[in-house]
């Protein structure tokens, strides 16, 4: 969004009169988001990004999610939501986020495995927007073909990105062989930067990508977001079921972690392709990243080529 324009939209619907001080917190694949401070109060202002690419993002479908959140103390309160035009402001929330070792706490294994429990039982606004690994899948990687044309030399070795759909097509049907499980409210985008701990309570950010799904997918993008090893996802698994895990269960949640970081490669690599050359215009959308947050996207994309492939050969990842 163009900065007049920005000035305008916060000018009539952050609340206050008083004079605004805009501040950009980030720019993503869906979103640019600002900290807005008026008469003394702050504010989370986002707005979507300009991204020619469909990633699946369904903003009305959030906007009920988040009216239900809100209600349940799960994320900030909301003072203006506009759908169609993607625009959402809501109250700033104080807090801390965690760090690596925080998430990997025991203590907040189990806070974490609470927090989970209470976005799945969530009630489920309908007609309920159910997503499944196979269709982020499909979002992302038809984003990434459209976007190589923009940028073809940001694109990966051809073998092993045939080596990684094969791998995710394995993945795919041994979940869809294990039992079925009903649908609740995932957030889908759970890390350590969507989560605002404010010491008695927790927070939840960015909800744009909740949807109803297998509830172990939330436990699977937590665990793959923190890179958590074999014995935490299992402590996590444990904490969130109240009893030992079955063997499905468990399987389920290492093949949704092993897919869940497959979309992450997907988003990486979608991510590189729009922003690398932004600078100089050759595949800019929307404002351009810094230099160290594109770095950084490419490292992570680096770390979870080298996990997939380490494991794509094995059942469950």
């Amino acid at each position: 969004m163009l900065p007049d324009e920005l000035e305008r939209v916060a000018a009539r619907y952050v609340p206050g009169n008083g004079k605004l001080d805009i501040h950009r917190l980030s720019n993503g694949l869906v979103n640019e988001t600002y900290r807005v401070l008026r008469d003394g109060s702050a504010y989370a202002l986002r707005v979507a990004a300009s991204n020619p690419c469909d990633l699946g993002l369904d903003r009305a479908w959030e906007a009920r999610v988040l009216e239900c959140a809100v209600r349940g103390g799960l994320a900030p309160v909301v003072e203006y939501c506009d759908p169609q035009r993607g625009i959402l402001i809501a109250r700033w929330v104080d807090g801390r986020s965690w760090n690596p070792v925080d998430a990997r706490r025991q203590s907040n294994l189990s806070r974490m495995a609470e927090l989970l429990r209470r976005i799945h039982a969530l009630p489920t606004p309908t007609p309920a927007r159910v997503m499944s690994p196979m269709k982020w899948i499909g979002y992302y990687s038809a984003a990434v073909q459209q976007s190589t044309r923009w940028n073809p030399s940001s694109t990966a070795a051809p073998s092993a990105a045939a080596a990684l759909r094969t791998a995710a097509t394995g993945r795919l049907a041994a979940l869809a062989a294990l039992p079925g499980v009903d649908p609740v409210v995932c957030h889908s985008d759970l890390h350590t930067l969507n989560l605002i701990d404010r010491g008695d309570s927790m927070v939840l950010l960015d909800w744009e990508y909740a949807h109803a799904a297998d509830p172990l997918w939330d436990l699977a993008g937590w665990s793959a977001n923190n890179d958590f090893e074999d014995e935490l996802e299992r402590d996590l698994l444990a904490s969130y079921t109240g009893r030992p895990p079955t063997r499905d269960e468990y399987l389920r949640l290492r093949l949704l972690g092993w897919l869940y970081d497959y979309v992450c490669l997907l988003w990486c690599e979608l991510y590189l392709n729009l922003y690398r050359d932004a600078r100089s215009g050759v595949a800019a959308r929307g404002a351009a990243p810094d230099d160290a947050t594109v770095n950084g996207a490419a490292a992570r994309a680096q770390q979870l080529a080298a996990r997939l492939i380490a494991t794509a050969s094995s059942r469950a990842g």
